[in-house]
């Protein structure tokens, strides 16, 4: 009977080793499943990464000429801004609004629409839109001087006023 005991035991001893190496197995294989589903994800997340970064690179050299060129049109507008300012200095509007001021009401309505068609140019607004009232009414004087330096359309006489139909 010993010999019955011993072998239920050998073979008792055989069966827990048995499952348990079944069990570490089973684990074992989950346990690399799970961490390659974690592999696959960690790499589609550095992929992105490297390409969100790529991304980012080539929007800060964007950024960076767009800055440049920014710069240099501040540096133009501030220069054209201390060009005004000099010759504003210069200007005496008093003086001349008291010897002639329907001379000096036609040079400065002709720099507004001047200014106004400016703007309009640069918002996008390609629609031509005829002139304002107040550029169209007739003074008693003529004036054909301006203080435009640029050399477009220097006759601001606003009884010359050019005006477009609308579209």
């Amino acid at each position: 009977m010993l010999k019955l005991y011993a072998l239920v035991f050998v073979i008792g001893i055989i069966g827990i080793f048995g499952y348990g190496a079944k069990y570490y197995y089973d684990t074992t294989q989950a346990t690399i499943g799970t961490l390659k589903e974690n592999n696959a994800k960690l790499e589609t997340a550095v992929d992105t990464a490297e390409q969100s970064v790529a991304t980012l690179q080539q929007d800060m050299v964007k950024l960076g000429n767009l800055n440049k060129e920014l710069t240099g049109a501040l540096q133009k507008a501030e220069a054209y801004g201390d060009e005004l300012r000099t010759k504003l200095t210069k200007l005496n509007l008093v003086v001349e609004a008291l010897k002639d001021s329907k001379q000096l009401e036609g040079k400065m309505n002709g720099a507004s629409a001047d200014l106004w068609r400016g703007l309009m140019e640069e918002s996008g607004n390609t629609n031509q839109y005829p002139d304002p009232q107040w550029l169209l009414q007739l003074p008693t004087s003529t004036g054909s001087q301006s203080s435009n330096s640029s050399g477009e359309g220097t006759d601001t006489d606003s009884s010359q006023a050019e005006t477009t139909p609308t579209q």
